[in-house]
């Protein structure tokens, strides 16, 4: 029997994502999100208004989506309640947030510069995902501008980089998905993917059939 329930948080499953972006003195910033959903090279991130990553990737129109397997769990958790923005923002620090400089240095991986961005990718994450901001949405912006907490931010992939680990034997630009293990927060819960349930008829779709200007562009780009 379903009940009419009024949960806090509707956090029912989604990838977690470490969002690399750069400081207005050129240091980096690194925070973990897990409201973000692609449609071709296009990413929508959800975060919040007033946070160092909001400020950084309007500011600087980047970022790079850095995307953690289960084997970096205890490096994302090790960024949990931290922010880059002091003082504290009230807000966060009724949470239990505090500042942090350093966020590489503190979750213990490895910053490495992007080819086409500014913003850092991180060594020990199979997927990076340098970006360009494109354009932002307030989220409940009816209820009044004081309000207003998070923001969706719409992004353009232009350069994609995969580790060997989860490529495809036979198509180095096709993602093995019996070998990418992407970490996934579930109500402020880490799990990883079970096995596979059964063949989809999706899958009998080629790849190559979705592929978009933003694809090819991406391709392209140098």
């Amino acid at each position: 029997m379903h009940h009419i329930s009024n949960p806090s948080i509707l956090y029912f499953g989604t990838p977690v994502v470490l969002v690399g972006t750069t400081n207005s003195d050129q240091t980096y910033n690194l925070a973990p999100i897990s409201s973000a959903f692609w449609l071709g090279y296009r990413c929508m991130i959800g975060i919040a208004a007033h946070s160092k990553t909001t400020e950084n990737i309007l500011r600087s129109g980047e970022c790079v989506l850095n995307l953690p397997s289960v084997d970096q769990v205890e490096a994302v958790d090790r960024l949990a309640l931290l922010t880059g923005t002091s003082p504290v923002p009230a807000g966060k620090l009724a949470k239990g947030y505090s500042y942090e400089a350093d966020k590489f240095k503190k979750a213990g991986v490895t910053p490495l510069e992007s080819n086409l961005v500014k913003a850092p990718r991180v060594l020990e994450c199979p997927v990076h995902l340098e970006a360009r901001f494109v354009s932002i949405h307030p989220l409940g912006a009816e209820t009044g501008i004081d309000q207003i907490r998070s923001v969706a931010l719409e992004l353009k992939v232009v350069r994609v980089h995969l580790a060997g680990s989860i490529l495809s034997d036979a198509n180095p630009d096709h993602v093995d998905p019996n070998k990418w293990k992407p970490l996934i927060m579930s109500f402020q819960h880490f799990y990883g993917l079970g096995s596979q349930l059964q063949p989809a008829k999706l899958a009998s779709v080629p790849e190559r059939l979705y592929r978009t200007f933003d694809t090819e562009s991406a391709k392209a780009t140098h």
